[in-house]
């Protein structure tokens, strides 16, 4: 099962994504700038693989979490070269992750 809700975090809205999957679930938080992820994210393929550096995608994938509240207060496992440049730092939460997306 596929959901999709609008989320807001501090007066921002971004749109939260959830589907179940057997045994496990894909989670993502993102808005028109960039995303956090659950751990299916592959960051260090968005780092190494030239052609995706191109595109300086803005994301961060936090590990261990259930469900979205977890996601967006989880501390961020690895985040996305383009993120780093956004301020965007391992260890920081998905929340303050995502507030220096908008």
């Amino acid at each position: 099962m596929l959901e999709m809700s609008p989320i807001l975090i501090e007066g921002h809205q971004f749109t939260a994504v959830q589907m179940k999957l057997p045994k496990t679930n894909f989670m993502a938080v993102t808005n028109e700038k960039g995303y956090i992820m659950c751990g299916a994210l592959d960051v260090a393929l968005f780092n190494s693989n030239q052609k995706l550096r191109e595109r300086k995608i803005i994301a961060a994938r936090a590990v261990g979490v259930r469900t979205i509240e977890q996601l967006i207060d989880a501390p961020l496992e690895s985040v996305t070269l383009a993120a780093e440049e956004l301020g965007i730092k391992v260890g920081m939460t998905g929340r303050d992750a995502l507030l220096k997306m908008i």
